[in-house]
């Protein structure tokens, strides 16, 4: 094997190691304590959100398509947003248990989660049930099936490999992990009473 080819074989250890050491030693750690204000805290009106709808189901803000810029997010939905978009529909697409027909590919609706965390102590469950899922499923890959291509799972990404899929999965939860890490930042500096929300306490 020549040179290339040696660093290529170590890369998938690498890439599945950063996210379990920002996950181990930066965000977890962070979200301990979250309390259902701050998780549910909209810093700015008109903040997109986790809600219940009239049947008291729990659904994601989300308007098609998004709006130009974005409406700010509070702490829920990002959460919500990483535990599905990043994991539980990834898990389910190429790990799945059969429940989903195979024809699916990884943005079939039919992959989400049917409950979502309404509560910080639930969103805290659901983020850290979907990320062991996904880590032990990747983990348990080796290097050839790093390197395959996603196939119609992978839907317009098809092309791509599954290790190009944990490096975004990667960008992902850290770049949303850290705005998460932010609004709590926020929140705890006492932005949440400078806006007058009753429901804070700070």
């Amino acid at each position: 094997m020549g040179k290339r080819g040696s660093l290529m074989a170590g890369c998938g250890d690498l890439v599945i190691g950063q996210l379990e050491f920002y996950w181990d030693f930066h965000l977890w750690p962070r979200l301990q304590g979250l309390t259902d204000d701050e998780y549910l805290w909209e810093p700015a009106a008109g903040a997109w959100s986790v809600r219940p709808d009239a049947s008291g189901r729990i659904v994601v803000d989300h308007e098609d398509p998004v709006p130009d810029p974005p409406p700010l997010t509070t702490i829920a939905w990002r959460l919500v947003h990483v535990g599905v978009g990043c994991f539980a529909t990834r898990v389910s697409s190429f790990f799945g248990d059969g429940s989903v027909p195979d024809d699916a590919d990884m943005f079939d609706p039919r992959h989400l989660p049917a409950d979502l965390p309404g509560t910080a102590a639930d969103a805290l469950e659901f983020l850290e049930h979907w990320y062991r899922r996904w880590n032990e499923a990747i983990r348990s890959l080796d290097e050839d099936a790093l390197h395959q291509p996603l196939g119609p799972k992978g839907a317009y990404f098809a092309d791509d490999t599954m290790l190009g899929l944990i490096t975004h999965v990667n960008r992902e939860a850290i770049h949303h992990g850290a705005e998460i890490c932010l609004l709590r930042d926020l929140y705890r500096a006492g932005l949440a009473e400078k806006r007058g929300d009753d429901r804070a306490v700070v």
